[in-house]
């Protein structure tokens, strides 16, 4: 059945596909096409996800995932649908707020002193060792304190040291949809709390990170 008002990718017609309980979005496509999964390509994906997500409970696919018919998307949808099912439910109403908090890094390096050359790689393999531990000790102070603020149901946390010498803290919260403006409030509230820190607030967003497990194949139709 043809979805309208929504054009998928390459600007191709996007259809809902009857699976079992479950409706997927797809766009059919050319082998060919798959040479064009750009950065174009990857956020026409995003939209009809973020389209798809203002009317109903979304699940996700992962960028590019491709089934060669429509039996292969059946039978995928039918060996994956308790699972599939059991998102639907424990997703219904949710929505995903992304965080991203850039501080200094508190560690640097200390200069070589009048050691041998072997001396001054072993200590600086013991520095190197302590400034990751006192890293992964800071951040993980850090996303506690931000999951004391916002008290999220789930959280996704990654953390990563920056060219520039700082650390990013990339946060995924999942949260109740009703409590959007309530998050984006203790948002306000936290970027004059912590003057230490960079912020930047992003969404509601689909459930991207608190989706697993997501079925995957290769083919002639795009969900």
């Amino acid at each position: 059945m043809p979805l309208t008002g929504v054009t998928g990718l390459f600007g191709n017609q996007t259809f809902l596909f009857p699976a079992g309980d479950l409706a997927v979005i797809v766009s059919e496509h050319a082998a060919s096409d798959s040479e064009r999964f750009d950065q174009q390509a990857a956020k026409d994906h995003a939209r009809v996800i973020s389209d798809c997500f203002k009317l109903s409970t979304v699940l996700p696919f992962r960028f590019a995932t491709t089934f060669h018919d429509d039996d292969a998307l059946r039978r995928s949808v039918r060996s994956n649908q308790r699972h599939f099912l059991a998102n639907v439910e424990r997703l219904r109403g949710k929505a995903e707020m992304h965080l991203k908090v850039l501080v200094d890094d508190t560690c640097p390096g200390n200069a070589a002193r009048d050691m041998t050359v072997g001396q001054q790689y072993l200590t600086s393999l013991r520095e190197s060792a302590s400034r990751q531990r006192e890293r992964q000790s800071k951040a993980r102070a850090l996303s506690i304190q931000m999951h004391r603020m916002f008290l999220p149901i789930a959280e996704e946390v990654t953390c990563k040291r920056m060219d520039s010498g700082k650390m990013l803290l990339d946060i995924a919260h999942l949260i109740d949809h009703k409590t959007v403006e309530r998050y984006q409030n203790k948002y306000s509230s936290a970027t004059q709390e912590l003057k230490e820190c960079r912020m930047q607030l992003s969404g509601p967003w689909p459930p991207y990170h608190f989706v697993h497990k997501q079925a995957a194949a290769h083919a002639q139709h795009h969900a």
